[in-house]
């Protein structure tokens, strides 16, 4: 990379603790991010999965939606004219998954919603939080204040250790539940808390203002079950998880339906639903609903041990025919020792157990739909 674009990058708050802890710097979303730390991403991903491990995450979108009538109901409803998802039903202290669809119910972002009691709090993917923020002011400023949260870092802590961990610092964490979410004080400084994260893993994850994260990131790595993880094994971590990551197996030519995303959508916005439709690309996305969509999102195993990657074509057929679909996201997982991917097929070869082929170096290796997760969550119910 050219100086001047290494120079171009945003840094985060925590960019200075990562260099000192000797983080391998890349560019990823328009920021300087780490992609692994001396440990490298095979013992940060084993160990996330075993302990805890923390994450910066601090180049997300941070937008406070606060209702200009005082009730938060209101910018609920005005929400929902942009996402497919129930967000009046989303109680004080609790988050839903979401996406922003386009008028052919294309995935424009997908985000995070949480009911902060007065007003709603998204948090949004980095390369879109621009025009996700734009997309927000453009249609909900008559009923919404749309405040940017640029002043705050966001960082991830996760794995089977992480309560522990994190109730040293935060005495109410034990007692929160997966998805719930609200201001809460972790060392004493005014956080807003989730217990949710982008691993499978139990967790949380913490907004906090700028210029407490490198204090906060210190005390939590003090602890011995707490290692610092980069971008390499977050990428590992989430495709164990089944989970998509976005502009690459979801993006503005995929619907909900498509990704296998239905279980995100709640029935009052589906077809006879209280408040059916109203939102970007209805008609497509309900019409999947009632009768299916042509292709889906599914897992895939191959037989061998080479890692199938992002890109490589699918085919029904060992030697012949053409490509019947695409890989979205692959390579090994560790926690499986074996290589795990995500793809898109036509739903007719959607069904488990299904034997594809992938194109890798000019051969077709054998593979197999799978079952996603790869590896079981851990969430606490």
């Amino acid at each position: 990379m050219l100086a001047s674009d290494k120079n171009s990058l945003k840094r985060t708050p925590l960019y200075d603790l990562h260099v000192s802890l000797g983080g391998k710097m890349v560019p990823f979303a328009g920021y300087d991010m780490p992609v692994q730390y001396p440990a490298g991403v095979l013992k940060e991903h084993l160990h996330t999965r075993t302990a805890t491990g923390l994450f910066d995450v601090s180049h997300m979108g941070q937008i406070a939606l606060r209702p200009k009538s005082g009730k938060v109901e209101d910018a609920a409803r005005a929400l929902e004219r942009l996402v497919p998802q129930d967000i009046v039903a989303i109680a004080p202290g609790r988050q839903r998954y979401a996406q922003f669809t386009n008028m052919h119910g294309g995935i424009l972002d997908d985000l995070m919603v949480a009911n902060f009691g007065d007003h709603l709090f998204l948090v949004v993917n980095a390369a879109c939080k621009e025009q996700d923020e734009a997309h927000l002011r453009a249609n909900l400023s008559d009923d919404c204040i749309i405040d940017s949260l640029a002043d705050r870092a966001l960082v991830a802590l996760q794995g089977p250790k992480a309560e522990a961990v994190l109730a040293k610092f935060c005495a109410e964490a034990p007692a929160m539940k997966f998805m719930d979410a609200g201001p809460h004080e972790v060392a004493g400084i005014k956080c807003f808390v989730s217990r949710s994260g982008y691993t499978g893993e139990d967790g949380f994850e913490i907004s906090v203002p700028a210029g407490d994260a490198e204090r906060l990131a210190k005390m939590l790595l003090d602890d011995p079950d707490v290692l610092p993880i980069g971008l390499g094994a977050r990428d590992s971590l989430r495709l164990e998880a089944g989970l998509c990551l976005y502009g690459h197996d979801i993006d503005t030519a995929t619907t909900p339906v498509e990704a296998a995303l239905e279980w995100s959508v709640q029935k009052s916005r589906r077809s006879d639903g209280a408040r059916a439709g109203g939102f970007p690309g209805a008609e497509k996305i309900l019409a999947q609903f009632d009768d299916g969509a042509s292709r889906r999102r599914v897992g895939l195993r191959a037989e061998g041990r080479a890692p199938v990657r992002e890109g490589a074509l699918l085919f029904a057929d060992g030697a012949g025919g053409e490509a019947v679909g695409k890989v979205t996201s692959g390579g090994f997982g560790p926690s499986l020792n074996a290589p795990v991917a995500m793809g898109y097929v036509p739903v007719g070869l959607a069904t488990l157990g299904t034997k594809l082929f992938a194109e890798v170096r000019g051969r077709r290796l054998p593979l197999a739909v799978a079952a996603m997760p790869f590896v079981k969550n851990t969430y606490k119910r």
